[in-house]
């Protein structure tokens, strides 16, 4: 473990400020980024519009379903023929004039046939006046208007929202760590960003693209896609470490590009989206390739997790790819379906880009939403699938794709979630709350402990690989390293609860997930709910010593010295022993009521002072014997249990073995006290027994100690009576997880 790092990370000074040429380049790059957006927003507000809603008939022609402008609302209902403007040819009404995109097409010429159409209806819309010409004869003679930028597309803003921020943390994590691998990660969100614009840019109602994005597409699309592809796939040859023979996979990795590049000069070329398609999945698998190899090298949740969402967006463009070849040569809603499943597959890549990013943050928000952009993915793909390989009709195979998509969603969702960002702990509440239960019960008896069951609860809680406490302070639990490791405020060694020390935990669930913040939140309420209830159960034991020091205070004040007055004027010496006997009880138990808890040998040693007055008195010889070893603290509740034992086993040896010595063993037995209590007297049958209130008491207090008690007639002659106790548990049975 890679102390040094953990500890800087832990370190209280204020982060590093962005100052200098990083302040400034970051400056700089985020007026650019703004400028790109209001450039292509200006492009759109200045482009001349004509806002209407169109639908394609079954022969691929435009039908006229509404307008907002009176009128060309007039000729809803009616297929568009042709489009006339001043010293222009007249533009053929067919179906690619509606799409906003060919780079989902696959064919080469519907491709060069498309930018025709665009470009074409652009020189139209750009005249002061057109003419619409519709199959019935009828035709419309229209002013021409720019769209302005109150009627700027809402999907433009978002799509823009969303691109700057995932730019401006690209272009954030080159700024911080200049270095290849941070260059290839801002040249991926870069793309990525311009993507997002270009498609924010399309999807508004009416006819006609701006000139400079016909120019830009397909190639242009194409083109960020791969220099996406390749710069993903490149990452992880340079990270953690660099693989061997990195600059020859760089370069061929290059040649791939530019060869690209070259087939994709002309738009129409034959093979193009073929090629492009088999570009990004060739990357794709690259990636998936490179990141299998690492982890076998090395484990590192982070990485896993990338591996997985690697293997979850390939799958899914995988799946897009087979969708949009398999109805390239259908017609209707099918070629749209297509090109709307592409686009929020690339939602979807950029809200888990944005979720790698923050990787340890993740907002439960931008979880969903990629869930359910990837579900939209699934939709479309498969209503593609339905009409190619089922023949069904657009509306049954849409439906029939929701429904699948939606029971997908419903019974695949906390799977998901749970495989791709698990959270909180790999335990079930009911087995939280066993350990939470079982913490604090131990730390009660053992209080010195508490630090070490902590330890132990959190590393059941979340079965990290290593753990490790440091001698720090934090205000709170937090996670370092992208996820790799979470640090706990915790109670350093000894009884106090005050979190003095930091327990720091790497890779979650041996390595197969990273901590999240619901993490850090869980330990942080688990360490504070047992410091809490741990100082609680203190408050009170200390109430309850108090109570037990004024009863004990009284007794020996009030009782004590009213029985002493009484021995005195006792005028008969057997009334007088008594009287002698019952003080020396009530000294011991107020001397019990006040000290509260105490160690074996402390009270093995009052035990043997107070048998050995009592035997000594009746004639018997005490034989002692305790092993050393563990001294255990008993409790109140045992202490008093077990002084009254032997008191009652001493008081039978007198009264009725005629004994004349008397052999106490004491032993501390793994997790358990051994009493054995043994006299040379006359014996007898213990089942023969008629068992009076003093061995019925015996057995009592034994049940109540959770022991058992068991008597015999060795063949040397006597009694041995022998008592096993259960102690507070030992260090190896703190909490462990199952």
């Amino acid at each position: 473990m890679d102390f040094a790092a953990i500890e800087r990370s832990l370190a209280l000074h204020a982060p590093r400020r962005w100052i200098g040429w990083r302040l400034r380049l970051l400056v700089l790059s985020t007026l650019a980024a703004i400028a790109v957006v209001f450039t292509l927003m200006q492009m759109l507000a200045t482009h001349p519009h004509l806002p209407s809603t169109w639908q394609l008939t079954a022969l691929g022609q435009p039908t006229l379903l509404a307008s907002p402008r009176a009128d060309l609302a007039a000729m809803s209902g009616r297929t568009l023929s042709h489009i006339e403007s001043p010293g222009r040819p007249a533009l053929v009404a067919d179906e690619w004039l509606l799409r906003r995109t060919a780079r989902w097409l696959v064919d080469g010429t519907q491709r060069s046939h498309w930018q025709r159409q665009q470009q074409a209806l652009a020189e139209h819309l750009a005249q002061d006046r057109i003419t619409l010409r519709f199959t019935d004869g009828s035709r419309l003679d229209l002013a021409m208007s720019a769209l302005g930028y109150a009627h700027v597309p809402l999907l433009f803003w978002l799509a823009a929202v969303l691109a700057l921020a995932l730019y401006l943390i690209g272009i954030s994590v080159l700024l911080r760590r200049p270095d290849a691998g941070n260059a290839l990660f801002a040249l991926m969100t870069g793309c990525q960003a311009l993507n997002l614009l270009l498609i924010g840019c399309g999807p508004w109602r009416g006819l006609g693209l701006p000139p400079a994005l016909v120019a830009l597409d397909p190639q242009g699309r194409m083109a960020l896609d791969v220099l996406t592809a390749m710069a993903a796939a490149c990452i992880y040859v340079l990270r953690p470490r660099p693989m061997r023979r990195t600059p020859l996979l760089l370069a061929a990795a290059a040649a791939i590009v530019l060869a690209w590049a070259w087939v994709a000069r002309a738009p129409g070329a034959p093979a193009l989206w073929l090629l492009t398609q088999g570009t990004l999945i060739g990357f794709g698998l690259v990636e998936v390739v490179v990141l299998a190899w690492v982890l076998r090298r090395r484990a590192d949740p982070a990485l896993a997790l990338v591996a997985r969402v690697a293997w979850l967006v390939l799958a899914l463009l995988v799946l897009v790819t087979l969708g949009v070849f398999a109805t390239r040569h259908a017609s209707g809603i099918a070629p749209f379906v297509a090109a709307t499943s592409a686009e929020v597959w690339y939602l979807f890549f950029t809200l888990l880009l944005l979720l790698l990013t923050l990787m340890s943050r993740p907002r439960r928000v931008l979880r969903e939403f990629a869930l359910l952009a990837g579900i939209g993915t699934v939709t479309g793909t498969l209503t593609l699938l339905f009409v190619a390989v089922f023949a069904l009709g657009a509306m049954g195979a849409l439906l029939l794709a929701a429904a699948t998509a939606s029971l997908l969603y419903i019974g695949a969702r906390r799977w998901i979630l749970a495989r791709m960002f698990a959270g909180a702990s790999v335990l079930s509440a009911e087995r939280t709350f066993e350990l939470i239960y079982s913490t604090v019960r131990q730390a009660s008896e053992r209080p010195e402990r508490t630090a070490l069951l902590l330890r132990r609860l959190l590393q059941a809680l979340f079965a990290p690989r290593e753990l490790v406490q440091l001698p720090r302070r934090i205000e709170q639990a937090r996670v370092l390293g992208s996820g790799r490791a979470l640090c706990v405020p915790v109670p350093g060694t000894g009884t106090t609860l005050a979190l003095q020390e930091v327990l720091v935990l790497r890779f979650a669930s041996h390595g197969q997930r990273i901590f999240m913040p619901e993490d850090a939140q869980l330990a942080a309420r688990v360490v504070e709910q047992v410091c809490r209830t741990l100082a609680h159960d203190r408050a009170l034991e200390q109430g309850r010593r108090e109570e037990r020091q004024r009863i004990a205070q009284d007794l020996h004040d009030d009782i004590g010295a009213r029985l002493l007055t009484l021995m005195y004027k006792a005028g008969d010496p057997e009334i007088e022993d008594y009287i002698r006997h019952t003080l020396q009880d009530l000294k011991t138990l107020t001397r019990g009521l006040a000290a509260g808890s105490q160690t074996l040998s402390d009270a093995a040693a009052e035990w043997k002072a107070d048998l050995g007055q009592r035997l000594s008195t009746a004639g018997i010889r005490l034989d002692w014997q305790l092993e050393p070893g563990a001294d255990p603290v008993l409790g109140v509740v045992t202490w008093s249990a077990l002084t009254r034992i032997l008191r009652e086993l001493a008081s039978n040896a007198i009264a009725h073995a005629q004994a004349s010595r008397v052999l106490v063993e004491l032993r501390v037995e793994h997790d358990a006290l051994r009493l054995t209590v043994s006299d040379d007297g006359r014996g007898g049958d213990p089942q023969a027994w008629s068992h009076g209130l003093g061995l019925s008491g015996i057995r009592k207090r034994a049940r109540t100690l959770g022991g058992e008690v068991q008597w015999s007639a060795p063949a040397a002659g006597g009694i041995r009576c022998t008592l096993r106790v259960p102690l507070p548990r030992g260090d190896d049975e703190a909490p462990e997880a199952d």
